[in-house]
This record gives structure tokens, C-alpha cells and sequence, in this order.
């Protein structure tokens, strides 16, 4: 993997200080698990930021792993604030990068920041999922998905069997947090087992899988 750039680290930090020191309140539609930390639907944008936004160290994984793949199409269930959107923008500016939101008012808080951030190579789909995703996969294939919007067992394995018939052989999916809840561990299961996916990494807190057909199926625990 690379070695975070100072660009990258100068970009993200400036995103996510912008989003720490927000403190306007906005109304949040949470269509999916909802925060174990704040139950209330008006939350501050600093709180979103801190408590649900991906961590610094997560930031430079995701950011290595465009890198270093460098796929084309790039697609994100779960915008929240835009910081995973950026992480993915920033490692590859060549990349279209479609990310589906379900709440207009987090999309808004995301694009200006990714605007601000130069992020030009992102497009912000609102809706439910339910709704937004079958009409991306129509006609899309993807070489990287992350998927970070629903800690539920149901919808995280319904948009994983949607998505999985629009990968290549070289295709990635990662899903976040599959350790939160049992249900999550659930769904995790559920994809790693599937018969399409020959390789899968549990890293305690993503769940990462390869489809590619030379390689004979293996499961790899690995601390990241």
C-alpha cells in the first residue's frame, strides 16, 4: 500500500476540522440502524462528524486502497458528511465516483465540503436506498464498492445480492462495521460464504471480499 501523501493529509484534515467545528444543527432521516450514540434526529454537524464519520486511520486505508487498485467506477452506499467520499476522491481523481445518500440535508453538508475540497469526480444520488440503488446497477458495473449505509442484517445482504451480478473479476467490496451488532456479523457471514466471493479479509472492523475466479476460496483474519 502507499504511503499517505502530504496532499491527501493536508486535504482530509481541513474536511474534517471544517465538519468538527460545525455546530449548526440539522434534521438527519436516518433510514438504516441510527447512531448508538445520538437518538435525537436534530443533531449538530460536529457530533455527525465525530461520532459517525470514518476515523483518521480508516481515512488513509481507504484513500491506500484507491491507490492502489485505482478502479474507474467507484460506487458508496452511504454518503453521511462526505469524509469516506473523499478519502475515495483524493486516492483516485480519476475515478467516477457515484455515492447514494438517503438524507437531503447530510448530502447538502457533503457536497459543500467536497466542493470546497476539490473533489470534482463525485456525484451525490439522494433517496432511499430501496429506490437509488437498483436504478445505478441497471446499467453499472463497479470496481469498487463501500458500503456504509445500513448496520441491519436484511438490507446490508439485499444491496450485497443486487450489487454482487455488477463486479468484474477484479472488483472490490468493502462493508463497514460488520462487527457492530449481530445482525451485521450476520450479514457477514452470509457474503463472505457466498459462492461468487473466493476471497474475503475480516479486519475486525471492515469486511473486504475479492471475486476473482483464479483464486481458490480462502478467509484471512488480519488487524488493521
Amino acid at each position: 500500500m502507499y504511503k499517505p501523501s502530504h496532499n491527501f493529509r493536508k486535504r482530509f484534515e481541513q474536511i474534517r476540522l471544517n465538519l468538527d467545528t460545525n455546530n449548526q444543527t440539522i434534521d438527519v432521516e436516518d433510514y438504516g440502524a441510527g447512531s448508538k450514540k445520538n437518538k435525537s434526529n436534530k443533531r449538530t454537524i460536529s457530533s455527525i462528524s465525530k461520532n459517525a464519520g470514518i476515523s483518521n486511520k480508516r481515512g488513509e486505508l481507504l484513500y491506500n486502497i484507491a491507490q492502489y487498485f485505482k478502479p474507474e467506477k467507484v460506487l458508496e452506499i452511504g454518503t453521511s458528511l462526505g469524509l469516506a467520499t473523499s478519502c475515495l476522491s483524493i486516492g483516485n481523481p480519476l475515478a467516477q465516483i457515484l455515492t447514494l445518500e438517503g438524507c437531503p440535508n447530510t448530502a447538502k453538508v457533503a457536497e459543500d465540503q467536497l466542493k470546497k475540497a476539490n473533489c470534482d469526480n463525485v456525484k451525490i444520488i439522494i433517496g432511499e436506498f430501496k429506490n437509488t440503488l437498483p436504478n445505478i446497477l441497471k446499467n453499472n458495473t463497479f470496481d469498487l464498492i463501500y458500503f456504509d449505509g445500513n448496520h441491519k442484517m436484511e438490507p446490508t445482504i439485499d444491496y450485497f445480492k443486487k450489487a454482487v451480478n455488477n463486479t468484474k473479476n477484479n472488483s472490490v467490496f468493502i462493508f463497514d462495521d460488520i462487527h457492530w451488532n449481530s445482525e451485521m456479523e450476520q450479514a457477514w457471514n452470509y457474503i463472505k460464504s457466498h459462492n461468487k466471493v473466493t476471497i474475503s479479509i475480516d479486519t475486525f472492523q471492515w469486511g473486504i471480499v475479492f471475486f476473482r475466479k483464479e483464486q481458490f476460496k480462502q478467509h484471512f483474519t488480519i488487524r488493521i
